[in-house]
């Protein structure tokens, strides 16, 4: 039985991780953000802002057998990527590789996630370091993050090798980044959200911390370093990608 407090009920902003925590916050929330640095939503900002239709789903062999009943190109794992399937996982692949109408991206976290909350009929916005501030903005805009309208932060987190969640520095930054937007909302926030909101007072250089984190620092050994410098920037895109039907698009 789900214990009502969990929902971190009478506050305007929430905050949670994983998919679990957006099962909860989604049962309580008005909209729900999900925030995936390394490197879904920094993906899917690239691909929206580009005029790509991104279709989350989650990771596995079938993603191509989905894109292929939607008209749509799949992505791949940055490894498999190629010169005649240019499409990957990763931000810096998608920033280059040819526009196409509808991209299937699949991930085992932020994309996983975003699956899951399209079914319960939640609005789902998706967020990174790179247009945090706009979400923020949007959002307040939309009239979200009171009491009866509350928002729901999602730091997505990567995953150990059992299966289980690992908190990781770059979704707990970029989800802190979402949050200090919202801190003039007219709902107070969560003792959760502001415990992960108070994180940007004690780190003065975000990319810099993205850099040097266990999953920057991941990515850098794989010779990935141009996905950490381009989901390390912060707020320098003004593109708000919200989930419609399944597929993420700007917001109007």
């Amino acid at each position: 039985m789900t214990v009502p407090v969990y929902g971190q009920p009478g506050t305007g902003v929430r905050f949670d991780w994983g998919l679990s925590g957006a099962a909860e916050l989604g049962r309580v929330c008005s909209v729900l953000v999900i925030v995936d640095v390394l490197s879904f939503t920094t993906s899917a900002e690239v691909a929206v802002s580009r005029g790509m239709r991104v279709h989350p789903f989650p990771w596995g062999a079938q993603a191509a057998d989905y894109a292929a009943r939607v008209g749509a190109v799949a992505a791949v794992g940055r490894g498999a990527a190629d010169h005649g399937h240019p499409w990957s996982l990763s931000p810096a692949a998608l920033r280059s590789a040819p526009v196409v109408p509808d991209l299937v991206l699949p991930s085992p976290n932020g994309s996983a996630i975003c699956s899951a909350a399209a079914s319960s009929g939640v609005p789902v916005v998706t967020a990174c370091l790179r247009n945090a501030a706009a979400v923020g903005r949007w959002l307040l805009a939309e009239g979200y993050g009171s009491a009866d309208r509350p928002v729901g932060v999602v730091a997505a987190g990567e995953r150990w090798t059992d299966g289980t969640l690992r908190p990781c520095v770059e979704d707990q930054l970029g989800a802190a980044a979402v949050l200090d937007g919202l801190s003039t909302a007219p709902g107070t926030l969560s003792v959760e959200a502001a415990v992960a909101l108070a994180v940007l007072g004690a780190i003065p250089n975000i990319p810099a911390a993205v850099r040097g984190c266990v999953s920057g620092r991941e990515l850098l050994e794989r010779g990935f370093g141009e996905d950490v410098e381009i989901a390390a920037r912060v707020n320098i895109s003004g593109t708000v990608t919200v989930l419609r039907n399944g597929v993420l698009t700007r917001a109007d």
